[in-house]
């Protein structure tokens, strides 16, 4: 995935109605320029908190399907919707501003001298000044438990640590929706059981693209599966995990001795 620059709109965005889903995606298809078609149709709505894993084998569509929620891929078939928003030449801004992507890598977000620059680089690009744009920054990185390393360079914290900035940069947006490419991967147990009590605190709707079936079943009570360009599967994480026949046929596999059914899940 490439990083798309955010942008806070002019005015203060009016609350969408708890009512309106806080994604909607309708009948969406496209084709990549050489042909090649990644998405056959897709439909998915997120409702607002939940958090829901997008679960598939490499090459089922999931980051042609991410790309298309803010806007960096379009031009296709069907429509996407964030927060009763049409992600739209007209509404990008926005949209963008509501659609958070952490990205698996957190050096392709942190790129600033210290800490503090770089969590304050999109709400100072949109606009905020002084005290306002600082009580930002310390509000995003206080969510993400970061906030006594705000003067250090990013390139000195552990990966886990950069990991969490990436989080908070975005945060400093104050999206409607996170999604969170792989989450999980490259940290040690400890940094991955942080960085889930950090998600599992945060009042925002998380999707999560993730193949470690364990960490999807800790964190989402739904998951949706995309193989094959198409949803083949949406219901409860630990259903969708416990049906064998299901998890072989899109190359699906559990870690060795792993049983969904013997897991208590954390809300």
């Amino acid at each position: 995935m490439d990083p798309a620059m955010t942008a806070f709109p002019a005015t203060t965005p009016e609350v969408p109605s708890p009512e309106v889903p806080s994604l909607e995606v309708s009948g969406l298809a496209y084709a990549y320029p050489d042909g090649h078609q990644a998405l056959f149709g897709v439909d998915l709505t997120l409702g607002r908190g939940e958090r829901v894993a997008l679960l598939g084998p490499n090459g089922a569509g999931k980051t042609t399907l991410v790309l298309h929620l803010n806007g960096i891929l379009g031009g296709g078939a069907g429509s996407v919707r964030v927060a009763g928003l049409p992600v739209d030449k007209a509404h990008l801004a926005e949209v963008r501003r509501r659609v958070g992507i952490v990205f698996q890598d957190p050096d392709d977000q942190l790129f600033m001298p210290t800490v503090r620059e770089d969590v304050a680089f999109g709400p100072a690009a949109a606009g905020l000044r002084g005290a306002e744009l600082e009580a930002c920054v310390r509000r995003a990185l206080e969510r993400v438990g970061m906030a006594e390393h705000a003067d250090r360079p990013p390139h000195h914290l552990s990966f886990g640590q950069r990991r969490r900035v990436a989080v908070a940069t975005v945060l400093a947006m104050e999206p409607e929706i996170l999604v969170l490419d792989e989450p999980s991967s490259n940290l040690d147990p400890a940094s991955r059981r942080e960085l889930a009590d950090i998600l599992r605190s945060l009042d925002v709707t998380v999707l999560m693209v993730t193949h470690d079936l364990p960490y999807a079943l800790e964190l989402c009570e739904r998951s949706v599966i995309l193989s094959g360009g198409v949803i083949a599967a949406d219901a409860p994480t630990r259903e969708l995990l416990c049906d064998e026949g299901l998890m072989r046929s899109h190359r699906l596999e559990l870690p060795f001795g792993f049983d969904p059914r013997s897991v208590a899940v954390r809300g």
